[in-house]
C-alpha cells in the first residue's frame, strides 16, 4: 500500500515539474542609458545641481516662501502620505512569506437524527459509567492554527522587492515634487516682481503724458496744434491707465497663486522689487550629462519603477511553478466545557501540506504574465525617455540663458535710446520743428521698450531657475 502512494506521489510530482517548465516565451527589451559625453560640447568639472536651494537663491524673501512651501503646501503633503502607503505596502508584501498563526475558540449545538449513521454509533456508544451519548450536543473548540506558503521560488519574497522599489519610486516622485515646487515659487515670485516694475514704469509713464497733455493744451489755446493733438495725447493717457489696472489684477492673481503654492489663504507677499532689472544670474555650471542619472529624481523614479516591473515578471512566472503549504492546529475540543481542558482526551491537532501546480486552462496566470511582461517593456521606454527629456531640457536651458543674456544687453541699449528719443521729442515739439504724432510714437516705442526690458529680465531669471531644475538640483 505505501509503494503504491509513493507511486502516485512520484506520478504527481512529475506532472507538476512539467506543468512548471512550460512557461511561454517572452520577448524582453533591456534599457538603454548611453549618454551623449557633453552639453553642447562644452564638458564641465562643476554641477549646481549639488548646491543647496538655499545657497543657491540669494533673495532672503523667496528663501523663506519656499521655507514656508515646504511645509505647508497641499499637494506635497498628499504625496508623503502616498510615500507611507507605499511603505505599508513593503510591511504587507512581508507578512505574506511569514507563517501566519492564529487563535480561534468556537461555541455550537447539534442534534443529529437518530437513523443516522452518527446517531446510531452516539446511541451504542456509552459514553461514560454504560451511559448514553446525550442526544443533544454542545461543542466547545478552543486552539491555534499557523498557515504558512514556503517560498521555493521566490514568488513572495520578489513582490516585496517590488513593493520596496515602488515604494523608493515614491520617495523619488517626492523629490521631484520638491524640485518642481521650489522652481514654481521662484518663478512665480520672479514673474511678480516683473509686474511691480511694469506697474512703477506704467505710472511714470502716465506722469510723463499727462504733463505732455497739459502742453499740448496751452498750445492749442496758442493756435500751435489743433483739437485733434489734444485728443490723441488724451487718448494715449486713457490707454496707459487702463494698463495699469491690467496689471494691477496681474499682480492681484499672482500674490494669490503664490499664496496658494505656500499653502496660506491671506497675508502680504513680502518681496523687493528695487533692483529687479539689475539682477545679474550667477554663471550655471552644468556638469556632465550622466550625473542627471545621479541627480535628476524623475530619472531615479523611473529606474526604480523599472526594477519593480522587472520583478513583477518574476513574480507573474513563478505562478506557473507548484506551489508549497503547510498547515497545522492544536486546541481542545469537547461537548462539555468541564472536559475541555481534559488531556488527552480532549486535544486535537492535525498537520499537513500541499503542493499544488497549474495543469490545465493557465489562460488568467499567461495573461498576467504576458501583461506583466508588457508593463516593464513599458518601463524601459519610459526610463529611456525620461533621460531623453532631461538631457534635452538641460541643452535648451543652456543655449536660452546663453541667448537670453545677449538679448537683455540689447534691449537695454535700445530702452537708453528710446529714453533719450523722448526728451528730445519733447523738445522738438516744444520748438515746432517735430509734429505731435512723433511725440505719441516714441512715448509709445519707449514704454513697450521697457515693458520688454522687464519681460526678458524675468525670462532671464526663469532661466536661472529653470536651469537648476532641470539639472535635478533642490530636492537634497
Amino acid at each position: 500500500m505505501i509503494n503504491k502512494i509513493n507511486k502516485y506521489a512520484g506520478v504527481v510530482l512529475i506532472l507538476l515539474s512539467f506543468t512548471a517548465c512550460k512557461t511561454p516565451a517572452l520577448v524582453q527589451k533591456n534599457e538603454d542609458t548611453i549618454l551623449a559625453e557633453t552639453f553642447n560640447g562644452v564638458k564641465d568639472t562643476v554641477n549646481v545641481a549639488k548646491v543647496q536651494w538655499k545657497d543657491y537663491f540669494k533673495d532672503p524673501y523667496l528663501v523663506k516662501l519656499i521655507d514656508t512651501a515646504l511645509v505647508n503646501n497641499q499637494e506635497l503633503n498628499i504625496t508623503l502620505q502616498e510615500i507611507e502607503i507605499a511603505r505599508n505596502e513593503i510591511q504587507a508584501k512581508k507578512g505574506e512569506y511569514l507563517p501566519f498563526v492564529g487563535l480561534q475558540a468556537g461555541a455550537g449545538a447539534e442534534k443529529v437524527g437518530r437513523y443516522t449513521s452518527q446517531g446510531a454509533n452516539d446511541a451504542t456508544t456509552p459514553f461514560k459509567d454504560g451511559k448514553e451519548n446525550p442526544e443533544f450536543l454542545p461543542d466547545f473548540m478552543v486552539g491555534a492554527y499557523a498557515t504558512w506558503e514556503i517560498d521555493i521560488w521566490n514568488k513572495l519574497h520578489n513582490a516585496k522587492k517590488a513593493a520596496v522599489s515602488r515604494y523608493l519610486a515614491t520617495v523619488e516622485g517626492k523629490n521631484f515634487m520638491v524640485t518642481n515646487l521650489i522652481a514654481e515659487i521662484a518663478n512665480s515670485y520672479y514673474e511678480l516682481l516683473a509686474l511691480d516694475n511694469q506697474l512703477a514704469i506704467v505710472k511714470r509713464n502716465i506722469t510723463l503724458q499727462s504733463n505732455a497733455l497739459e502742453i499740448v493744451k496751452l498750445q492749442k489755446q496758442s493756435a500751435k496744434v489743433t483739437e485733434l493733438a489734444v485728443k490723441r495725447f488724451e487718448a494715449q493717457v486713457y490707454s496707459t491707465k487702463s494698463i495699469q489696472f491690467q496689471i494691477q489684477q496681474q499682480v492681484i492673481e499672482a500674490e494669490n497663486k503664490i499664496r496658494f503654492l505656500i499653502g496660506g489663504y491671506a497675508g502680504t507677499i513680502e518681496r523687493d522689487d528695487e533692483g529687479f532689472v539689475d539682477l545679474t544670474p550667477d554663471v550655471v555650471h552644468a556638469g556632465i550629462p550622466s550625473e542627471l542619472l545621479a541627480n535628476r529624481p524623475d530619472i531615479k523614479q523611473a529606474e526604480l519603477e523599472l526594477a519593480a516591473t522587472k520583478l513583477d515578471v518574476r513574480v507573474a512566472k513563478a505562478r506557473f511553478y507548484p506551489s508549497l503549504g503547510l498547515s497545522a492546529g492544536i486546541g481542545y475540543q469537547a461537548f462539555n466545557a468541564k472536559y475541555l481542558l481534559s488531556t488527552p482526551e480532549s486535544l486535537l491537532y492535525s498537520i499537513g501540506g500541499d503542493l499544488t501546480a497549474p495543469l490545465i486552462n493557465r489562460k488568467a496566470i499567461k495573461a498576467e504574465y504576458y501583461n506583466a511582461n508588457a508593463k516593464q517593456i513599458q518601463a524601459v521606454y519610459n526610463y529611456e525617455r525620461t533621460i531623453l527629456n532631461a538631457y534635452v531640457e538641460v541643452v535648451n536651458k543652456l543655449s536660452k540663458i546663453s541667448n537670453l543674456e545677449s538679448s537683455f544687453d540689447l534691449k537695454h541699449k535700445e530702452v537708453e535710446a528710446l529714453t533719450e528719443s523722448i526728451n528730445i521729442s519733447n523738445n522738438l515739439f516744444r520748438s515746432a520743428r517735430a509734429d505731435y504724432m512723433e511725440v505719441l510714437l516714441t512715448q509709445r516705442d519707449a514704454l513697450e521698450s521697457k515693458f520688454e526690458l522687464i519681460e526678458t529680465k524675468k525670462n532671464q531669471m526663469n532661466a536661472f531657475v529653470n536651469m537648476y531644475k532641470a539639472l535635478g538640483g533642490g530636492w537634497k
